[in-house]
């Protein structure tokens, strides 16, 4: 067999990643940026790449910073803008890396300049495709009224070496963030000048658009209420007045996904409704055209919208939406609500932009194919734009369907590893939990299993999304009930297919995932090892402490906790667990792992010996957070996951990395 990327964990590292699409207004120019390992091998750089719209031509490096270039976006006169930490001038002798500025590379050649810089970093970056306006999202401290006073302030704290924050509201952390007292604003880029004043914590993790025009914006902005909860509506920001107006508020309702029509004259959203204990959300697709009520589009359409975009025309939404472990283009008719399928392929969609002429540009992937940038006709035709090379895969990828205790089909993907041999296979369980397996992941990547011999079975059960309403409904407020039940399905399922060695089987999971992987250890000793990866663990814990409680409280009430929590059944658990935790993850507090510890120690059916000893792991990252994204921390996951698997699975013995200092394997 040829060896592959997924061989060697140093290899597959090194594989550069692609990410973000930028197209200019008369579509001439498109770039993207990609991510490559610095020579530490504890960090990716990112690069700004030139691509050819025709497909024909090699991919073009723009950009060459020590640092790093990313958020690329053209002017309306074929600039490039980019944001990048690097240092120059009065940055220039920085110990620490400086926030990012906005940098410009002129049409016409020559080099980058930096245009822009704030005290805090540069977070986004959008101009207008008619007129030359820029609009960047940065933060200033809540006293401050200018940019000089938040300079002075900042500077205060760091020289005082204060980290103190005084919190006055909810949350106080975000994924993997404190977040402090300075709060997110939007900016005319020119001046700078702060268009949205005194704005609190709305703007945080903001979507907005700005008009092809630059006369005006779009934002989601948080409401606060009911006590600590909030929701998102739409507010229209004038650019030359500043002037603020709520132009869609719902009390039902997420409103998210703003994107402007080409002329100006309304803007599509989605909207997702707020969860109860009894039923699940949803996401539906909506046009506002300003001075009318908003209008629901494609009302019979049983998908989630997740990405927006309007046609060149203006006709036409183009939308991105999960479907049986793809996710599709659709373009929707705003006046007659048609529905029509674009791309037809195994592949999931993202960064869509529309050209002139009915063309889209968009990067492509799958579990057959990372990351790649397309142009898609109007006729759904796909050309590949050369970036960078895709790698060869070390087995082959099927699907698998199998039938649930209430007769519902349940989907999965199935790696296989090359050769004929039946192999050991691994169920992987997502996160979510209203997600699917749909799409490459760096992090959770089956190949690097597949290239040690592993099947690797990706199921979508109960709660997933791409299979219509019902099929999440089936699982809210039952996390126990049909999801567990649709992944032991589908794990019967695979273990008949003639290259798949039921014999020897091992279950894993971060996050949700994580918690199914707890769940399915209290409830079955069919498989010989499982890892827990930034799992949920006593739900009545994990509800008040994670960083955005409100949320899961809308679904996770007492008696909802108390009859799915998997702390309960502790005792039945007599498989060897792998757990994995960041210190820093604040959407799964590390106290869950710390109790899952104990208690596997204390009370499983595998406790501690009387030497302290037992078949259970605990792997801890304390720098990192809900995923683990340093690449030198991403090998020592593999690597300590490869070893527990071989020991438990395989019935052999593996070496640790000796960087981890500890004298025997798992």
């Amino acid at each position: 067999m040829t060896a592959t990327a997924f061989d060697n964990l140093d290899d597959y590292l090194a594989l550069p990643r692609v990410s973000g699409l930028a197209v200019s207004a008369d579509g001439s120019r498109v770039a993207t940026t990609v991510a490559e390992l610095n020579d530490k091998r504890t960090e990716y750089i990112t690069a700004i790449w030139e691509l050819d719209p025709a497909g024909q031509a090699p991919a073009r490096r723009l950009t060459q910073g020590a640092t790093g270039e990313s958020s690329p976006a053209f002017t309306v006169g074929g600039d490039l803008l980019f944001l990048s930490s690097r240092r120059t001038g009065d940055k220039a002798d920085d110990a620490d890396k400086p926030p990012a500025s906005v940098w410009r590379l002129p049409a016409a050649g020559g080099e980058a300049t930096e245009e822009l810089s704030v005290p805090a970093a540069v977070t986004a970056l959008r101009t207008a495709r008619a007129a030359d306006v820029t609009v960047i999202g940065t933060t200033l401290l809540a006293s401050a009224h200018s940019v000089d006073e938040d300079r002075r302030v900042r500077d205060l704290r760091k020289d005082a070496q204060v980290t103190a924050i005084l919190h006055d509201g909810y949350p106080v952390r975000y994924w993997d963030k404190d977040l402090g007292q300075d709060h997110p604003h939007l900016f005319d880029a020119s001046g700078p000048r702060d268009l949205t004043p005194n704005p609190g914590m709305a703007l945080r993790e903001a979507e907005f658009d700005v008009s092809a025009d630059g006369g005006f914006l779009v934002t989601t902005w948080r409401v606060a209420g009911p006590g600590p909860a909030q929701r998102s509506v739409l507010v229209r920001v004038d650019l030359a007045s500043k002037e603020r107006t709520v132009i869609v508020d719902d009390p039902d309702a997420d409103l998210e996904h703003p994107a402007i029509s080409p002329d100006g004259s309304g803007v599509a959203f989605t909207r997702m409704t707020i969860a109860a204990p009894e039923s699940a959300p949803r996401t539906t697709l909506h046009c506002l055209r300003f001075g009318d009520e908003p209008a629901l589009v494609a009302p019979d359409w049983d998908r989630w919208p997740n990405s927006v975009t309007w046609s060149s025309d203006g006709a036409s939404l183009v939308v991105t939406a999960d479907q049986a472990g793809r996710t599709p283009v659709f373009v929707i008719d705003v006046a007659t609500s048609t529905v029509a399928q674009l791309t037809n392929d195994d592949f999931s969609y993202a960064d869509v932009v529309a050209a002139p002429d009915g063309v889209l540009y968009a990067l492509r992937h799958s579990y057959a194919a990372p990351p790649h940038p397309v142009r898609i006709d109007p006729d759904g035709a796909v050309t590949v734009l050369p970036c960078v090379e895709l790698p060869e895969l070390p087995g082959t990828l099927t699907e698998v369907t199998a039938a649930a205790p209430d007769r519902t089909a349940v989907r999965s993907w199935l790696v296989l590893p090359d050769g004929d041999a039946a192999a050991p296979l691994l169920l992987w369980i997502h996160g979510g939990p209203l997600g699917s397996w749909n799409g490459w992941s760096w992090r959770w990547n089956p190949w690097l299993m597949a290239a040690q011999g592993y099947a690797v079975l990706l199921p979508d059960p109960a709660l997933s999304t791409g299979y219509g309403q019902a099929f999440i409904q089936r699982g809210w407020g039952a996390w126990g009930g049909p999801p567990f039940e649709d992944l032991m399905a589908a794990t019967d399922a695979a273990c008949r297919h003639p290259r798949v060695d039921a014999t020897r089987t091992a279950a894993m999971g971060g996050s949700f995932g994580g918690y199914m992987a707890n769940w399915v250890a209290g409830h079955t000793d069919r498989f010989a090892a499982i890892v827990t990866h930034a799992s949920l663990w006593a739900l009545d814990q994990f509800g008040p402490t994670t960083d955005l409680a409100y949320y899961w409280r809308r679904e996770m009430t007492p008696q909802m906790a108390a009859a799915h929590s998997p702390h309960r059944f502790v005792d039945q658990i007599a498989t060897p667990m792998l757990v994995i935790h960041g210190d820093k993850d604040y959407r799964v507090p590390i106290s869950e792992a710390l109790r899952l510890w104990y208690e596997l120690l204390a009370d499983s059916a595998l406790p501690a010996d009387e030497n302290g000893k037992s078949p259970h792991r605990f792997l801890y990252f304390p720098s990192e957070h809900h995923w683990v994204l340093a690449p030198q921390h991403t090998k020592i996951w593999y690597q300590v996951v490869l070893a527990f698997l071989a020991e438990h699975v395989l019935g052999e013995a593996r070496e640790l990395p000796e960087i981890l200092g500890v004298a025997s394997a798992p």
